[in-house]
């Protein structure tokens, strides 16, 4: 009897980690694929006719098994992962891949669910139950079970090639990035770059057997060196090889992945019906369609611009008063921005750290949480954890019913990818009467603390905590009948709304002054700090707002059009960026030969995500503000209307009702200093 398929006979229905062993995992996908398997033949042989119940809810609550199985199993891939699991891994994804196809190109599922979607009129469901039928339809009908044979058997091939070409551009980046060192053997090229940055490019040219240091075109090697070198013509060629990524003419070009990429995206869409891929896309997306997104992008840089020009002539003009410099290049961006930085502010993160000891910001986020909306955490010691450093809460509102189950995972080790992330161990839903509740985690890594000092954070750390742990209300206040539209279960461009929300409150000096304790004194942050903290935040977001657009428009140049008339694909780009363009053109360099976020990540025609993001949680901020940071009234239809709906009704509509109107961009505007 495997463990992982049985109830768990554990407090609060936990994951009993300390009993679960790797060689589990496989029979027990194995198991759980076959028990989900039974599940939908069963709705298929049913011979009563389709009803929502029958078929759409049935659909609704099969594969529960797998799907705990698969959460637990993939948590801890990559939280606390060994080459068993990532052996595993490799063995199990081929099957959950095959498991989802067997179901979407299931012809008799398929009529089944299409006969209650084509009689939803007449049901009498609830917003959420009809979110459920469109949302099982469509996962249908958009991946071509509609389609007849012959076209079906053309969307295979053009997601097989799709598939290939994405992977090939990948690894020529990768290959790309690999193949480019710069070697220095002479110290005074080192000039103005960091210790830790002349110690790792050290010990890489060691690894090498190679006197002298390496620089490369990885972020932590890259980043410090075109920021802080000083000899600017090393700085040229760093900046001009990092941009010719993909674009050599070579064995490793990517300008035939791409435009081939744009062309099949466009043939699959037009196969599905729709006009372009954008259209496919976003009508899955709070943005609906290309023209909405084609006119935020453009009334945002129309705001922007004028603050994005007045900024880059001020960079032009300090670099000039400061080197002498009289045309300001791509690579001298980073470095005279860090200075005239370092000039305005003062503002040194060493001196902020003694302010943010992990475990007192900690507890100002769960202060702000019971302060907005009733919640109280109590560590416990009586439920099983996967790591010893993880803590466990127990997560009450103000009636002492249990809402969640919260565990926080803060430190980098053997075994556990980079970065931060919220997941759940088990999802929020109400079946048979009884509102499941959630078991939620927040992931991150950040400084561990050493005999002397407890672990503390930076400013950027301390934004990431309160980020994470947004996207962890959402999952702990999740209240939905359905597990695929609880809780963080939402449009792509939404789901950045609770977490970007959180952020705003370590901006406040009424928040801060809950957390912000000098961890020696006990001393409140100085608001002089606070204050340098706050002007700091839109330094050049003028000029970061013209960058993040332009990809968005580039994004949208690909997607959002029939791109088969497109030949020279730097021509394209030029005409793509005339709009946004700050710099000289470096010839050399083009950009979507390396834009692995809509060429090989998620992220084609929804690159404007993170902007539409932004907008929303600014405005929705800016009601708190209006009302008081810690209102409860403005909290409490939050949490209502935002925080417990999941994906049960369209974002917009949700969103309406919480704020009263739809939002508005100039409140991204003023946070960011633009107008």
């Amino acid at each position: 009897m495997n463990l992982l398929t049985q109830k768990f006979e554990t407090k609060y229905d936990t994951a009993p980690f300390s009993k679960i062993k790797n060689e589990d995992f496989l029979p027990a996908f194995q198991e759980g694929i076959a028990k989900a398997k039974a599940e939908i033949d069963a709705i298929v042989a049913n011979t009563e006719l389709p009803t929502f119940e029958n078929t759409i809810e049935a659909l609704a609550f099969s594969g529960n098994i797998l799907d705990r199985i698969s959460s637990i199993f993939f948590n801890l891939h990559s939280a606390e992962t060994n080459d068993e699991l990532q052996q595993i891994a490799q063995e199990v994804s081929p099957l959950l891949s095959e498991f989802s196809n067997d179901i979407r190109l299931n012809a008799a599922l398929f009529a089944k669910v299409k006969t209650v979607f084509e009689q939803k009129e007449t049901l009498k469901l609830t917003p959420e139950q009809n979110t459920l039928l469109e949302k099982k339809y469509k996962g249908f009908s958009r991946n071509g079970a509609n389609l007849s044979e012959d076209k079906k058997l053309q969307l295979r091939e053009i997601d097989k090639e799709l598939s290939k070409l994405s992977l090939h551009f990948g690894e020529n980046i990768l290959a790309e990035t690999h193949a480019f060192e710069l070697h220095l053997t002479d110290e005074k090229d080192l000039s103005g770059l960091p210790e830790g940055a002349i110690e790792a490019a050290r010990s890489l040219a060691k690894s090498h057997d190679k006197e002298g240091w390496i620089f490369t075109l990885d972020h932590p090697s890259y980043l410090p060196f075109v920021t802080y070198a000083d000899n600017r013509d090393l700085r040229k060629k760093m900046a001009i090889a990092f941009g010719a990524k993909g674009f050599h003419n070579n064995t490793l070009d990517n300008q035939e992945n791409v435009l081939k990429i744009a062309k099949l995206r466009f043939e699959r869409a037009n196969l599905l019906g729709y006009a372009t891929h954008a259209h496919f896309v976003l009508e899955e997306r709070m943005a609906q369609d290309p023209e909405k997104v084609k006119t935020f992008l453009n009334d945002l840089l129309a705001k922007a611009q004028p603050a994005a020009q007045r900024e880059f002539k001020q960079l032009t003009q300090f670099a000039k008063e400061l080197h002498g410099i009289e045309q300001l290049e791509k690579w001298d961006g980073a470095y005279y921005s860090e200075k005239l930085k370092q000039q305005l502010f003062k503002l040194d993160d060493e001196k902020l750290k003694p302010y943010f000891q992990l475990e007192n910001v900690l507890q100002g986020a769960f202060t702000i949480a019971q302060k907005l909306y009733g919640l109280t955490f109590t560590e416990i010691f009586d439920i099983d954890k996967y790591h010893e450093e993880v803590t466990t809460y127990e997560v009450q509102d103000e009636n002492g019913n249990l809402v969640a189950l919260f565990y926080a995972d803060f430190f980098p080790r053997k075994g556990k990818r980079n970065g931060a992330w919220m997941t759940s161990f088990k999802s929020q839903y109400i079946k048979n009467g009884v509102n499941e509740r959630p078991h939620i985690s927040n992931v991150c890594n950040f400084t561990k603390p050493t005999e002397t000092k407890p672990s503390l954070l930076t400013f950027n750390e301390v934004t990431t905590l309160f980020h994470e742990f947004g996207h962890g209300l959402h999952g702990m206040l999740a209240n939905t009948t359905y597990p695929s539209l609880s809780g963080t279960s939402v449009y792509w461009d939404f789901v950045e709304l609770p977490s970007q929300i959180m952020e705003n409150w370590c901006y406040e000096a009424e928040a801060l002054a809950l957390f912000a304790t000098h961890y020696q004194t006990g001393e409140v942050i100085p608001m002089a700090l606070v204050q340098k903290i706050k002007e700091s935040a839109s330094f050049q977001e003028g000029m970061a707002t013209m960058r993040q657009l332009s990809f968005g428009l580039l994004d949208m140049g690909w997607h959002g059009q029939d791109p088969t008339g497109i030949t020279n694909l730097k021509a394209f780009e030029t005409e793509q960026f005339a709009a946004t363009q700050l710099y000289p053109d470096v010839k050399e360099n083009a950009m979507s030969t390396a834009f692995s976020h809509i060429f090989q990540g998620g992220y084609s025609s929804g690159y404007y995500s993170y902007k539409w993001a932004e907008v929303l949680d600014a405005d929705a901020f800016e009601y708190f503000q209006e009302k008081g940071i810690f209102n409860t009234e403005v909290a409490t239809k939050f949490k209502d209307n935002v925080l417990s709906k999941g994906g049960t009704e369209a974002p917009m509509v949700l969103y309406k009702r919480f704020r009263g109107q739809e939002p508005k961009p100039e409140a991204l505007l003023r946070r960011a200093g633009l107008v």
